[in-house]
Parts: C-alpha cells; sequence; structure tokens
C-alpha cells in the first residue's frame, strides 16, 4: 500500500499530514510510530489525520497521533498545518474552516498575510475537565513530586497542560522535571509540561515538554494555557507574544469564559510517498 503525505511545521513542531478523504488509511499505534521515527520512518512529532466531516455544520474532522503512538485530543500548531493542507490540496476553498475534533469544533482562518488563526476554544479550569486531582479550581497547584514540592497552573485547551514559571528559560529543568510532571499520579491522562519566564506583561518565553514526544520547538496549545494561567495569576494582558524554541506566536484571551485565539505560521517542507 502506498500512502501519500505531506510533511509540514508549525514553528519547528513538524507533522506528517495525511489525507484520509481521498485514500484509505488505517493508523495504527504501530504504524503512527513507524512514520514518525526519525531514522527508519519519516519523523515527526506527530502524524496529522485529515478526515471527512462527522459533526454536524463542519467542514473536516481532525485526529492526532503522538510520536509514541497514542492518540491525543487537540494540537495547535498541527492545527495550522491542517489549514494550510486543505486549502493547498484544493480540498475547500474557504478562508474560514470548522473542523471536528475529539473534544468539540475549533474554527481556522486564513488571514491575508497568509498567518493562520485558530479559535482554541474556551480553556477548562475546573480540576475534573482537565482532568487533575484537585479538590477545586485554583490559579495555583502546590504538587509534591517525590518530597519536592513545585507550584503549578492547570488548564486543558483540549488537551491537559501544567505550566511552572521559572526565572531563567534557558536553564528550566525541561528534560528533568518535564517527563516527572507528565506522568504524575494526579494527571491520569498524563499532561504536558510548560516552563514559562515571563518578559513582561504582553511577552513571555516558553519551552514545553509534551507528553508522548518529549521537548518540542513550538507547542500551540501550550502557548494558549501559558497566557491563560499567566492572565489568571495577574501576569500577563490579554494580547501576548509567546517566543518558543522555534519562533513566536501571538495569543489573545480576554479572559474567563472567553475562547482564546492563537496566530502563527504554518510550513509545508515536501511532499512524499511511502510504502508502510
Amino acid at each position: 500500500m502506498s500512502l501519500h503525505f505531506t510533511k509540514m511545521h508549525g514553528l519547528g513542531n513538524d507533522f506528517v499530514v495525511i489525507d484520509a478523504i481521498r485514500q484509505a488509511v488505517n493508523i495504527t499505534p504501530e504504524l503512527s510510530r513507524n512514520l514518525a521515527h526519525r531514522r527508519f520512518g519519516i519523523g515527526c512529532d506527530q502524524v496529522l489525520l485529515v478526515e471527512p466531516a462527522r459533526l454536524p455544520d463542519t467542514d473536516f474532522h481532525y485526529r492526532i497521533f503522538n510520536a509514541d503512538g497514542s492518540e491525543v485530543e487537540q494540537c495547535g500548531n498541527g492545527a495550522r498545518c491542517f489549514a494550510r493542507f486543505v486549502r493547498e490540496q484544493g480540498l475547500t476553498a474557504k478562508d474560514t474552516i470548522l473542523v471536528g475534533t475529539a473534544t468539540g469544533v475549533i474554527r481556522l482562518r486564513i488571514e491575508p498575510d497568509g498567518q493562520i488563526s485558530v479559535a482554541m476554544g474556551v480553556p477548562r479550569l475546573e480540576p475534573a475537565d482537565i482532568p487533575f486531582d484537585a479538590q477545586r479550581q485554583a490559579a495555583c497547584y502546590d504538587l509534591s513530586l517525590d518530597g519536592d514540592m513545585v507550584r503549578i497552573g492547570a488548564v486543558s485547551m483540549g488537551n491537559p497542560h501544567a505550566l511552572l514559571r521559572v526565572d531563567d528559560i534557558e536553564h528550566a529543568p525541561v528534560t528533568t522535571l518535564g517527563p516527572r510532571i507528565e506522568r504524575d499520579r494526579r494527571f491520569p491522562k498524563r499532561v504536558n509540561v510548560g516552563f514559562m519566564q515571563i518578559v513582561d506583561a504582553g511577552h513571555l518565553r516558553l519551552r514545553v515538554w509534551e507528553r508522548g514526544v518529549g521537548e518540542t520547538m513550538a507547542c500551540g496549545t501550550g502557548a494558549c494555557a501559558a497566557v491563560v494561567i499567566g492572565n489568571l495569576q495577574g501576569l500577563l494582558d490579554q494580547r501576548v507574544r509567546v517566543t518558543l524554541p522555534g519562533g513566536d506566536l501571538v495569543i489573545q484571551w480576554p479572559g474567563e469564559g472567553a475562547e482564546v485565539l492563537m496566530t502563527g505560521p504554518a510550513t509545508r517542507v515536501y511532499d512524499g510517498v511511502i510504502e508502510p
């Protein structure tokens, strides 16, 4: 079986994007791992699947598979690539595209300058909705890791995020503390872990340890989560530039009960065919 794909990235967070509308595709955890392998496959952080719409009044359905084969609920950088892919492949001529995901509908817009804006939905802050084991919603939580105490914020952007403030992003313990928090028992579905350095009220720097992937060059939902938590803690404005290792995103959040809007680039690298 020949599988046509497109390699794309959003600020270095890279994807294998597969059209499951015009070709038959059976994605399994093993196939996802093989495609994502950087030596024996194509190589990517995640495999993105473009499927026919499942929900009323939507244009497409969007599925995401991590490099370890696990299927996850949401990916912001991938959503921007999704929008560019369906336009460039002639699957739609719309500037605004409604896409169903495992956790609801997202709205993608291709801006006149080529940037992609994604309405990421309303952040979920109740612990049960994240999910996170806590008695009540709070802007900060204390997390005990084998006797070490760290203070985090927690939110779901369609997928779970824990956020920690650091003074120096370059020396943040992303690769050591990230996996410990990812698999902490208080996050029953594991968690993405963001390390954020606040430069000023309109600018933060961010590194993200992504569950099932490791540290990535960029994380769109992580950038949204960081702005939400920083805003709730009274540290950030409603419009924030988020600098990730791969580049910048602009995140806007008016406050509780409102959607988060993310704007940034999406890049096609090449098209290919692989025999899985």
